[in-house]
């Protein structure tokens, strides 16, 4: 699993494009991972023939693990006989197998070539703590790999009392204890079946499967036996009632980089949250008529974009509000570009890529690539780079017929805009009560770095453009 870029420790196999058995080649993408930030497509670095998946899809992985492995030599690969391969498919059987040789599930062997592009596990790399062998076991070094196997299948059962060596810490790899937590399973109630008692993925599976046998056979002789209990089902709910009432979903992915970031911007920056609702009938009227016009001919034309461009117009006026707070070096970073970040919800959860220096950008580049940024994000493909480096955010809430909100900053920018839905509404235009389109913008800020003075002279502005769209001229 190769390191994706931005820190990132881990990632999670969505889907597999190749199975064991077929051709691949060099540059060729052979499965998609979901990080904490998006959905990347990785390459394979060889010309061969697959010869194993190490992980199904949707297993987590940490970076620096095995995933794939490819036959290169132009032989054709071994079909694989179980999940966890034997010592004998692995080393001939007459020569002493070195420790690290048996490929079990856990394990890769040292040296091995790097099999994305850039990464591989080298031995130095390795995180896992060396297994104390169990009294009374030989160590694989000295036996031969025909034996080898031998003392596992012996040794195992007189383990699984204990769950291992002294009744310690159950063994497994970080893997399969993620996957005992996401399915919460106890690992010190798992039998171990792999090799010196070690936890496999089956064994968490087996741990977590139900049993159905003793929920049907408690309550099948109540109602002959005893027909007034029939109205008490408690044996039933304890199993089927909770598992049908309730759904567990895993933290993980965006979710869980999400949750992390909000929690981290709610108690870091204090926020502050002003409002304001104003006529925009005019604005609205002003993206018919670019519609309609063919400078914009075949680009996206919609209040979003007008609302964007007013923002750059108001940050142009109003510079200090595009900043961020360096909590290391005590100092306020005034940025004299604008990585204008557009909040969107995907299946995958909420996104916030940026479009990088907007602030350069004419009306119809601009609506190009909000256009771009939208579907990018809704097809799952925005990258990782497309979310970092962000300035300023505006989050679309009327779109799902919200008035407003109180927005929480997108950690390491200072302010951050919530649209309203736009209604038709009776407003006093004119000196008459007529019916206007009206909307409210509210903006959270940093109170750290941006004073109350500066947040409301920004929304004002932001205001009298929309309300007033000939500003965007007159004011640029």
């Amino acid at each position: 699993m190769p390191d994706v870029g931005e820190g990132l420790t881990e990632a999670e196999i969505l889907k597999w494009y190749v199975q064991p058995g077929d051709t691949v080649t060099d540059g060729q993408v052979v499965c998609e991972v979901e990080t904490a930030k998006a959905a990347v497509e990785l390459p394979i670095p060889f010309d061969g023939t697959v010869h194993e998946l190490c992980f199904p899809e949707g297993t987590t992985v940490d970076v620096g693990q095995v995933i794939i492995s490819v036959n290169v030599g132009g032989a054709a690969p071994e079909a694989p006989a179980a999940p966890a391969a034997t010592v004998a498919e692995a080393a001939p059987a007459a020569a002493p197998v070195p420790a690290p040789v048996p490929v079990q599930e856990d394990e890769e062997p040292k040296g091995r070539q790097p099999v994305l592009v850039g990464y591989g596990v080298a031995a130095s790399s390795t995180k896992r703590r060396a297994r104390k062998a169990p009294a009374g076991t030989v160590p694989a070094a000295a036996v031969p790999a025909a034996a080898a196997v031998v003392p596992v299948a012996v040794s195992v059962p007189e383990q699984l009392n204990g769950h291992g060596p002294a009744a310690g810490r159950p063994l497994a790899k970080p893997p399969v204890r993620k996957l005992a937590k996401d399915l919460g399973v106890d690992l010190a109630t798992v039998t171990p079946t792999g090799p010196d008692g070690v936890i496999t993925r089956e064994d968490v599976h087996a741990a977590a499967a139900p049993a159905p046998a003793p929920a049907v056979e408690a309550p099948a002789p109540t109602p002959v036996a005893a027909p007034a209990q029939a109205a008490a089902p408690a044996p039933a709910l304890s199993a089927e009632g909770r598992e049908a009432r309730e759904t567990r979903v895993p933290v993980k992915g965006v979710r869980k980089a999400t949750a992390a970031a909000m929690v981290g911007s709610a108690f870091t920056a204090p926020h502050v949250t002003e409002f304001v609702t104003f006529d925009i009938t005019r604005t609205m009227k002003l993206v018919e008529e670019l519609k309609a016009g063919k400078d914009m001919a075949g680009l996206r034309v919609n209040p979003l974009l007008l609302i964007a461009k007013a923002v750059l117009v108001a940050v142009r006026r109003n510079p200090e509000i595009n900043a961020a707070w360096d909590e290391a070096a005590q100092e306020i970073v005034l940025k004299h570009y604008v990585n204008l970040g557009i909040a969107a919800a995907t299946p995958r959860g909420l996104l916030v890529p940026n479009i990088k220096d907007a602030h350069a950008q004419t009306l119809p580049e601009l609506s190009a690539s909000l256009s771009e940024l939208v579907s990018t994000a809704r097809e799952g493909k925005t990258t990782p780079a497309a979310m970092q480096g962000g300035t300023f955010t505006i989050t679309n809430v009327g779109v799902f017929g919200v008035d407003t909100g109180t927005p929480i900053l997108n950690p390491g920018e200072s302010a951050i805009l919530a649209v309203g839905a736009i209604k038709l509404m009776p407003w006093v235009h004119k000196g008459k009560v007529k019916p206007r389109q009206v909307t409210t913008l509210a903006l959270s800020f940093d109170h750290r770095l941006v004073d109350g003075e500066l947040g409301s002279k920004f929304l004002a502005d932001v205001a009298a453009i929309l309300e007033q769209p000939k500003r965007l001229i007159t004011w640029a």
